[in-house]
């Protein structure tokens, strides 16, 4: 269980094929205090640390998990937001995060707004029902409250988000190229609202 705040940016040092897709994956923290078979949410997607070094760790990722995540995005040299799991006690400073990705978006904007940032990302039709104003969504790992909604004629969604400068200077969110991709989690509420409605229905 994860809560969205974002606690270093790794840097992918390597990618290996070898049945899973091992990265290795340099850091800031302490590995001395992770132990193997932690889990590390890497831009949204909960890993497990398979082997690590002074200031690195190595994660296994199944074919499964590459192609339900962003494309591009586990390429060595990339980088990586990361947050360590919750502990009990911890300051819950975002939302709960599983580190499950429901989907992946597309950057439409970004436009400078104030000092901050205002993103557009379209997501896709199966996630439109879960994203409402004032709602949160996590992107690439992030806890960010979504600002406005707008459906589009295909069934996906446009939803924008407001970026400071801090969360712009400590994530990945920095670097916007035109077309990217993200990793998308939905509420958890949500999530199972939705699963409940889908029931709802078939037994109407």
């Amino acid at each position: 269980m994860f809560t969205g705040i974002i606690t270093d940016i790794g840097t992918i040092s390597s990618t290996e094929r070898r049945g899973d897709l091992r990265l290795v994956i340099g850091c800031g923290y302490d590995m001395e205090s992770v132990a193997i078979g932690a889990s590390i949410a890497c831009s949204g997607a909960c890993l497990t640390v398979v082997e690590k070094g002074a200031d690195w760790f190595a994660v296994d990722m199944s074919a499964e998990t590459v192609a339900r995540t962003a494309p591009g995005l586990w390429r060595q040299g990339g980088k990586l937001n990361l947050e360590r799991a919750l502990k009990v006690g911890d300051e819950l400073g975002g939302h709960i995060v599983t580190g499950h990705v429901d989907g992946v978006g597309i950057l439409v904007s970004a436009t400078p707004e104030g000092d901050s940032i205002r993103l557009v990302i379209r997501a896709p039709a199966e996630l439109a029902p879960s994203l409402a104003a004032k709602g949160s969504i996590t992107v690439d790992g992030i806890s960010l409250t979504v600002n406005g909604v707008e459906d589009q004629p295909d069934g996906s969604v446009h939803f924008g988000l407001n970026i400071i400068p801090h969360t712009a200077a400590a994530t990945t969110l920095g670097t916007l190229p035109a077309n990217r991709s993200f990793n998308l989690e939905i509420d958890v509420l949500a999530r199972y609202l939705d699963r409940m409605q889908s029931l709802r229905a078939r037994t109407m």
